[in-house]
């Protein structure tokens, strides 16, 4: 079963609309790991627009205090005030990303083959016992790509599923971005590299993603369920994508 793990940075950029200590990040979290989520993820930006540097600590407390079992998922770009973060936080998961720190998301994965020798030697000195290493993938990647990604020594890819996300009105563009995720997830599997997703993922395109590409371990999810939440509630929101990758 394809696990999910929750993306707060929505619920933080809402929070900093006001100096004031809510939607409260480390309450939301509480709530969709109390509902089912196998983790929490986050992508703490330079800028601090949505997580801030103290989310980051408050949240790894919350998870080694009551939440022992569920992964922490730290994203972003291998700065070095980033790679110093991580050493201090130690979470389980970090997912390396590409972006520039004026992205407003991120919209592109890695160029494996020109950046391989940068992001070996981060991959390397990130590498811990019971750390993952996932690097942010773009769906066309395919043989090659994924092929530059294992060499660096990750354990992981993460698709990028938002080229997909974003033809929710263009159904036959909509397959074709599935063929590529499909292709690249398969070339990845067979080198040994497990997969991730995550990017504009929703309770409507899942079933469809989940059945064109096998084998996804974790997707992580923040704008769609976050979008949802507003209707039904975090709790109500958290159960209905466990219960659509349940399948």
């Amino acid at each position: 079963m394809t696990l999910l793990s929750v993306n707060l940075n929505a619920v933080a950029q809402l929070r900093n609309r006001r100096n004031l200590p809510w939607p409260s990040v480390t309450h939301i979290a509480r709530v969709v790991l109390d509902a089912g989520a196998s983790g929490i993820t986050i992508h703490p930006r330079p800028d601090e627009r949505h997580i801030r540097r103290s989310d980051v600590y408050d949240l790894s407390a919350l998870l080694n205090a009551e939440y022992p079992r569920a992964e922490f998922n730290i994203e972003g770009y291998p700065s070095e005030d980033f790679l110093a973060l991580i050493e201090d936080v130690r979470p389980h998961q970090v997912t390396l990303v590409p972006d520039d720190p004026a992205q407003a998301t991120s919209d592109h994965g890695w160029d494996f083959l020109g950046e391989g020798n940068f992001l070996t030697s981060v991959v390397q000195r990130l590498k811990r016992p019971g750390r993952r290493i996932s690097l942010f993938c773009d769906p066309d990647a395919g043989e090659d790509g994924v092929a530059a990604a294992h060499a660096t020594g990750a354990d992981r890819i993460e698709l990028f599923t938002g080229p997909y996300g974003a033809c929710f009105n263009d159904p036959q563009e909509a397959q074709r971005q599935l063929e590529a995720l499909s292709q690249t997830s398969v070339a990845a599997r067979a080198l040994g590299l497990g997969v991730n997703a995550g990017h504009d993922l929703t309770l409507e395109n899942l079933p469809a993603f989940q059945a064109a590409v096998s084998g996804v371990a974790e997707v992580s999810i923040g704008h769609g369920l976050t979008a949802d939440a507003l209707i039904m509630g975090f709790d109500s929101a958290t159960r209905r994508y466990i219960s659509v990758l349940a399948g």
